[in-house]
């Protein structure tokens, strides 16, 4: 609080402690002087130290330190049920407003799955983020994205280079809606050579500005992953009857509005340069693993981070079935959190009649705060995962 000391007191005391150092008859009035002066002034340390700090969460990381904590932090690949290319949460806007209204903001964004966190980052502005997912292609998925966001200064080269589809000479699709855009990328004409350009581009990008080495497995997989995109377009789905990427780009909020973090230059461009800092860090692991979030809560703390969102998605639903939802615990209060650190969680609407979903939703999207999920599980008011999902639960909100 010293530092906010108006100069004019600042200097009355200063001068009232230069008269203590004049008048001293005792070596405790000296002492005394000596403290009222270095709460004044404060010490170069102090100042420098809270500089450094600030400095610290929000410089880049360098691309060899990003490529280490994505190696160190992993764990083996595991399985999951589906490729999870790109989201299938009709509902993930529902909650933008509310994660405003209870000022979830800044710290540190943990996450899973594709790419609905891009949303979540650009809504909630944290100064890092870690994408933790059990699969390893997952992985590989968002150092795919990174590399795509490293090439494309816009929105519209975002989507031009992440289906290899060119853009017009003048640009004038870019200067449109959204709707408008995606329209152009959709029906926009590609090639063989063009995608394969692009890939080059992407292994380059990877393997030397990223400074994460692939190996045969992972070109595979990373080509398999890229060809998808440019093969299936904007049609791209989790799977068969769920909506598609195209789809869920132009899905609006409560209130009617688009909110996507590709609606937007802002959003697209705060998540870009988030990117460009090397803060968005993906790691291999299982939720209920003993290595991944242990490392990326270590390093938070360590770091002096606080969590404000973890996007769970509907991971907890596994956990369960699983029964391993005890060790997910174990690893949340290792956690650096605060009274407004949420979770975002995803529910298939299917599950049961739930009061938060809304009509023509396949899911439901819901917060709830850290501080009240440890309380009511130190309850045993979570014997299933329905019990979870209904209990002190947040819903959207316009």
């Amino acid at each position: 609080m010293i530092r906010y000391m108006p100069v004019r007191i600042r200097l009355t005391l200063f001068c009232k402690s230069i008269l203590i150092f004049r008048g001293c008859s005792s070596f405790q009035t000296w002492i005394g002087g000596i403290f009222l002066l270095s709460l004044i002034l404060g010490t170069p340390q102090q100042a420098a130290g809270g500089q450094r700090a600030k400095a610290k969460h929000t410089e880049a990381i360098p691309a060899s330190e990003f490529s280490r904590l994505v190696r160190e932090f992993s764990e083996p690949g595991g399985y999951f049920q589906s490729r999870n290319l790109a989201s299938n949460e009709t509902s993930y806007l529902h909650i933008v407003n509310k994660l405003t209204e209870l000022r979830v903001s800044g710290g540190a964004y943990i996450g899973v799955g594709p790419e609905q966190n891009f949303t979540y980052i650009a809504k909630i502005r944290p100064n890092i983020a870690f994408i933790v997912d059990i699969r390893r292609q997952a992985v590989l998925e968002h150092l795919l994205y990174k590399a795509v966001f490293h090439r494309a200064k816009d929105r519209a080269e975002f989507l031009s280079f992440l289906f290899s589809r060119p853009l017009s000479e003048t640009r004038s699709e870019a200067r449109g809606s959204l709707l408008d855009l995606l329209n152009y990328i959709f029906h926009a004409p590609t090639t063989n050579e063009r995608f394969s350009e692009n890939l080059a581009a992407i292994r380059t990008s990877i393997e030397q500005d990223f400074k994460f080495p692939l190996s045969s497995e992972d070109m595979e997989s990373l080509t398999s992953v890229y060809r998808a995109f440019w093969q299936s377009n904007l049609r791209i789905a989790y799977g068969y009857g769920f909506p598609t990427l195209g789809e869920l780009i132009l899905e609006k909020d409560l209130e009617g509005n688009e909110g996507n973090f590709l609606a937007g230059e802002q959003d697209y461009r705060f998540v870009r340069e988030l990117q460009e800092r090397n803060r968005v860090i993906p790691v291999v692991g299982d939720f209920a693993g003993r290595k991944a979030l242990a490392a990326v809560a270590s390093y938070l703390r360590g770091n002096g981070y606080t969590i404000s969102a973890f996007y769970t998605s509907n991971v907890e639903e596994y956990l369960f079935q699983d029964e391993v939802f005890g060790n997910f615990v174990e690893n949340i209060r290792r956690l650096p959190f605060s009274d407004r650190t949420v979770f975002i969680r995803s529910v298939k609407a299917f599950l049961g009649p739930h009061p938060a979903w809304v009509p023509g939703d396949n899911m439901i999207t819901l917060l709830q705060k850290f501080p009240v999920f440890l309380e009511d599980y130190r309850q045993g008011l979570y014997p299933d995962y329905w019990s979870l999902v209904t209990t002190h639960y947040i819903a959207g909100s316009k």
